[in-house]
């Protein structure tokens, strides 16, 4: 029973975090249907800039602050330089291309700025662990499931009750519609790659504490991301979430009951099954497009 809730609280955690990276996946797909595959690496750049604050003397809030904001201004460059140029070109599949490249980049520079290895983000949420019927747990792994469903809650409601929320979901039904309404598509585009990437690089602050910030810790956690979004469906919000606090447990309990290295056999395998019973994820819905 301990060990069963062990691995369910760890595995939230871990889950917390392929949720708000998938969040990010979800909410640019849904404005441009295209998707930054640099955006496993909005997380390290939080995670790394959160800990290079702290050794340039800046206060762990601050430092945060402005790690998760650098990240945010990536994912905007990014969006208006690697991504706008290739949608709704003929050559559309540069887009892929580019952000891979431009992803494979920044790596390399934070290796040459932090160096390749591990170091920790130091956080009042991993001094102590407490107790929760037996089972051991930083307050900052139980922060980060609450983070991932209070993004998800956030976002629904600035969609249904602000300008911006309405002009994203327009964007994300139809383009052109929104373009003929007055909406600045491009903009909108914009915002929703630096929203994505704010996702993103919050992600890396919360979990940085945990598992330790390096160069090389977005290319994994965002492939799971990208995984998970698409197992909950693309185009739900909620269901991305949903999937990845799933995923995440259920990779605690194949790294607990068999092995390590069983935990992504296992994982990547329950991807294919569910795109081969829901081509379009669980919770997504079937997208028709017009030609």
């Amino acid at each position: 029973m301990t060990t069963a809730l062990q691995y369910t609280l760890s595995g939230l955690a871990i889950g917390g975090i392929y949720a708000l990276v998938a969040l990010g996946f979800h909410i640019m797909w849904s404005a441009a249907k295209a998707v930054n595959f640099a955006h496993g690496d909005t997380l390290m750049i939080g995670a790394v800039l959160a800990v290079m604050g702290l050794d340039a003397g800046l206060p762990l809030p601050f430092a945060c602050l402005l790690a998760i904001l650098a990240g945010a201004l990536f994912g905007v460059v990014l969006e208006r330089f690697a991504v706008r140029p290739f949608i709704g070109a003929n050559a559309s599949i540069g887009w892929m291309l580019t952000t891979i490249a431009v992803g494979i980049m920044a790596e390399s520079l934070a290796t040459m700025q932090f160096g390749g290895f591990s170091r920790p983000l130091p956080s009042p949420g991993v001094d102590k662990a407490i107790s929760i019927l037996g089972a051991g747990v930083y307050p900052q792994e139980l922060a980060i499931p609450a983070v991932a469903v209070l993004a998800m809650v956030g976002l629904h409601l600035m969609q249904r009750h602000t300008l911006v929320g309405r002009a994203m979901q327009a964007v994300a039904h139809s383009r052109q519609a929104a373009s003929l309404m007055g909406i600045d598509v491009d903009r909108i585009v914009m915002l929703s790659f630096g929203l994505a990437a704010l996702f993103g690089a919050g992600a890396g602050v919360l979990v940085a504490p945990v598992i330790q910030a390096s160069a090389s810790m977005g290319v994994l956690l965002g492939l799971k991301g990208f995984a998970v979004a698409i197992i909950g469906g693309i185009t739900s919000g909620p269901g991305v979430v949903l999937a990845g606090l799933a995923f995440g447990v259920m990779e605690k309990f194949v790294e607990g009951y068999v092995s390590t290295a069983a935990r992504e056999i296992v994982g990547f395998s329950a991807m294919i099954l569910v795109l081969l019973a829901f081509p379009q994820g669980l919770f997504g819905r079937r997208e028709i497009f017009k030609v």
